[in-house]
């Protein structure tokens, strides 16, 4: 890894770029004649800068390793990897989201590894709940709701939403009931989290930093406006 890299904190959602001191990694290597062969765990650790925060990441990943001349060092693509610390890639979300769309997209981040298809289960319950939610549509199956959704959502978003849906386990997914669980790969399980993600900052969090806004242009029109009336007074 280079010396310095852009990363977001699991925690305070800050963006900082990493140095190394606030970087830590290592590998630890055994070969005592396991099936796997010689075999390695690569960990980090990242410290978040933020001094409000100054949570830390952990990561570890298990290589095949080979020895040189140098020492060990990995070869190809992890065997397994494992998220420490936090457990889980979700993302921390504001409180004024419903807390049952929230407990499902934390759920859903935690699981998708362990189980995908549990976790696209979730994440299309928390999908459903944030369409009726927010745009008060409510229908027996989702993709009915999905359908009637395209006509009040801009271009761009719909064609994300359309091309998830193409993908044959989601789309069926979509189409049973939404307690049915359908067998589907991690990847695809993250493409419906990803869009949730997606959808929970373009419409919730768009909505409310909007809202703020106006209320504070409100709020300081009718100051300068007894500010004026003051003087002629």
């Amino acid at each position: 890894m280079s010396n310095t890299f852009p990363w977001t904190c699991p925690y305070c959602n800050r963006a900082a770029i990493i140095t190394n001191n606030s970087f830590t990694s290592g590998l630890g290597t055994f070969n005592d004649g396991n099936k796997d062969g010689p075999l390695g765990i690569a960990w980090t650790a990242v410290t978040c800068p933020n001094p409000q925060c100054r949570e830390y990441e952990l990561k570890a990943k298990l290589f095949a390793v080979e020895y040189a001349a140098h020492g060990a060092r990995v070869k190809g693509l992890p065997l397994t990897e494992w998220q420490l610390r936090p457990q889980s890639s979700a993302k921390p979300f504001p409180n004024y989201i419903p807390r049952a769309i929230i407990s499902d997209y934390n759920e859903a981040c935690l699981i998708r590894d362990l189980s995908p298809k549990a976790s696209s289960t979730l994440a299309r319950r928390c999908l459903q709940g944030i369409i009726r939610d927010f745009w008060g549509i409510s229908r027996n199956r989702l993709i009915d709701e999905v359908n009637e959704l395209k006509p009040k959502i801009d271009t761009a978003t719909w064609k994300a939403i359309d091309a998830i849906r193409s993908i044959g386990n989601i789309g069926a997914h979509m189409e049973k009931d939404i307690n049915v669980i359908v067998d589907v790969e991690p990847e695809e399980a993250q493409l419906l989290i990803d869009l949730i993600e997606i959808l929970l900052k373009d419409w919730y969090i768009s909505r409310h930093e909007r809202e703020q806004h106006l209320e504070h242009i409100v709020a300081l029109a009718a100051s300068k406006k007894e500010e004026k009336g003051k003087s002629v007074g």
